[in-house]
């Protein structure tokens, strides 16, 4: 399969639909607006935030294709990160299909207590901090996409090429995280989004894993 912008894309719209990066920074704003921070300082602790987790998501990006070329794995890498895009998709079907499932694909309650107690801090030390938890802990559960992308970039063998999409992938993978902080101009306004969030998570991630499925029979059927 050849490396694409219509596939980067597609892959990188599917892992921004992040419950956990999305629900850190709107707790993180409406913690923001309670202290009484003005907006300009709301903005700049958010994208701090942001661009934490882009970094984040970029170095273990840039450290996977570097394992893919030390190991010399050959491009059947495309066809298991296919498979792990498949099985991250049928884990998440299962998981609200089968409410006792024993297998959720989420952070682990034990790290809850932490990035609470650095979402409280409201500064921009514990901002930076935020962006790389969450995005240590959200690859190994929703990085399925990701994978799968970087399996192609491996593959396609161009350096300048690979570098150019794992950027554009990383910006479009935050880019719902920056519309949310654009528009979070009062507590008023992240309440409401937040009880979006609650009300249709559920339904965009049945939709997103339905995605996942056919994306991975895409990749797997063309590589």
């Amino acid at each position: 399969m050849d490396l694409t912008l219509g596939i980067v894309t597609g892959a990188a719209l599917l892992d921004s639909v992040n419950p956990c990066a999305i629900s850190v920074l709107i707790l993180t704003i409406g913690f923001l607006l309670s202290m009484g921070k003005v907006r300009a300082e709301v903005m700049k602790i958010g994208l701090t935030y942001i661009f934490s987790l882009y970094l984040t998501y970029l170095f273990i990006g840039l450290g996977v294709l570097q394992a893919l070329t030390f190991f010399g794995i050959t491009n059947a890498i495309a066809k298991f990160g296919a498979a792990i895009l498949a099985t991250t998709a049928i884990v998440n079907l299962l998981g609200y299909l089968i409410p006792k499932f024993p297998i959720r694909l989420r952070i682990p309650k034990n790290a809850h207590g932490v990035i609470a107690k650095y979402v409280s801090k409201g500064s921009f030390t514990s901002a930076a901090v935020l962006g790389v938890l969450v995005g240590l802990f959200e690859f190994p559960c929703t990085g399925g996409p990701y994978l799968s992308i970087l399996s192609l970039i491996h593959g396609d063998g161009s350096f300048t090429k690979g570098l150019t999409y794992l950027l554009y992938y990383n910006l479009i993978f935050v880019s719902p995280l920056i519309v949310i902080l654009a528009v979070s101009n009062s507590n008023i306004v992240v309440g409401r989004l937040d009880s979006l969030r609650k009300k249709y998570t559920k339904r965009v991630d049945i939709f997103s894993s339905l995605l996942m499925l056919a994306l991975s029979g895409i990749i797997y059927l063309s590589t």
